[in-house]
């Protein structure tokens, strides 16, 4: 029977059918081997994707795999998933060889592992930008919509470009999980997802996920996971599976949430100094980034043809002081000063507290599920604070 809906509550709740037991939720097995049965055959060869049996927590156990038949079939693909979204950006690494690395911003801890890889390889792997000239071997690892700042970049366009040359494209979707958007429609060749996000979605666990086309490509990934040692523990991968049964309302609440604030913020952000929007002073706020705020490009790419089923619940605003940005996630009262993003709560962090690089104006918002109006109160409330800050002499 097909899904009712591009991210279908009846797949998140029933997509792991055939791995159900007697209980109605999960249970959580916490061994580590499991018994072998009484054979005087050669060793089995098991089907790791779909299990008869387990042999050690290494390779499979039952409620991971649960999880990773829901994440394949919401991704449109062959899901496996990882310790961290850092251990799954390494994985695709090892996977993909490249000769060449070309990204451009993005998340820094992304670059980081890049260069933790390059340590492990006796190839002088150079890194270029997106959209510099591509060739034979290197591997376009682009991120959209981009962290921290939630504007979206163009798939199809990366796409074409690579394929061009031979080379192959990873996506990092984490800003945008089903049914926001899904690369595969546009010519990806691999998804990464820092599962601790969204698809976790109350900030206690780590995973990362990457999606493949085949099932042949999952099987090297699966083997390559095994002697890397970088998979999920039974604790997280029972978390991710209770947390994706309510994906697709998390998630649309969110979106929706994010795009309204996003909205308003702008609003307030285009009004000059010595004048109001909804009771805040302009002069505040200098910039909003958001997908939905965004034209059309040079090329023509507009977001909304991308992100089809709705914009980013993560974005960043540029306040015009840095005293402000220092001071603002701690005179919220429903937004949490903290970093990472995707939980139920919402989020107001100093992009400069984890990231070095960022400009110290920047604050990134990760919206939550709570009502819009009560998360643009305390927003309000906020900058009305920041904007009674007399003035150093």
């Amino acid at each position: 029977m097909a899904p009712s809906s591009p991210l279908s509550g009846t797949i998140l709740v029933h997509g792991d059918r055939s791995l159900v037991g007697m209980e109605v939720a999960p249970s959580i097995s916490v061994s580590t081997t499991f018994r072998q049965p009484e054979t005087i055959d050669a060793p089995l060869k098991l089907d790791f994707r779909n299990p008869s049996r387990h042999v050690y927590s290494r390779y499979s156990q039952q409620v991971s795999t649960r999880a990773e038949h829901i994440l394949s079939t919401i991704n449109h693909g062959f899901a496996i998933t990882y310790a961290s979204g850092l251990s799954a950006s390494y994985a695709a690494l090892v996977f993909y060889k490249p000769k060449r690395i070309a990204i451009t911003d993005g998340y820094h801890g992304c670059h980081r592992t890049i260069e933790v890889y390059k340590k492990s390889t006796s190839v002088d792997l150079k890194v270029i930008g997106i959209d510099d000239e591509f060739q034979p071997g290197d591997l376009c690892w682009l991120e959209t919509p981009l962290n921290p700042i939630g504007e979206s970049r163009d798939i199809q366009y990366y796409a074409d470009k690579i394929h061009k040359v031979g080379g192959k494209l990873l996506v990092d979707s984490t800003f945008a999980p089903p049914p926001l958007q899904y690369p595969f429609k546009f010519g990806t060749d691999c998804i990464l997802h820092s599962g601790t996000k969204y698809f976790g979605g109350h900030s206690d666990l780590l995973c990362g996920m990457l999606v493949v086309k085949t099932l042949e490509e999952w099987n090297i990934l699966h083997t390559d996971r095994c002697y890397l040692g970088n998979m999920m523990g039974s604790l997280e991968s029972w978390l991710l599976l209770r947390s994706l049964r309510t994906l697709h309302l998390r998630v649309s609440r969110q979106s929706q949430n994010a795009t309204g604030l996003a909205k308003w913020l702008q609003g307030i952000a285009q009004t000059p100094i010595g004048k109001t929007f909804d009771g805040v002073p302009g002069g505040i706020i200098s910039k909003v980034w958001h997908s939905s705020l965004q034209g059309k490009d040079s090329r023509g790419f507009e977001p909304s043809k991308q992100m089809e089923g709705g914009y980013n619940a993560a974005f960043s605003i540029f306040l015009s002081k840095p005293e402000y940005a220092a001071r603002l996630p701690h005179v919220l009262e429903y937004f949490v000063a903290a970093t990472s993003l995707g939980g139920v709560e919402s989020l107001a962090e100093h992009r400069l507290q984890t990231d070095p690089s960022a400009d110290p104006r920047l604050i990134r918002l990760s919206i939550g599920v709570e009502d819009i109006a009560d998360l643009k109160a305390d927003l309000r409330e906020g900058l009305q604070k920041l904007a009674a800050i007399k003035p150093k002499l």
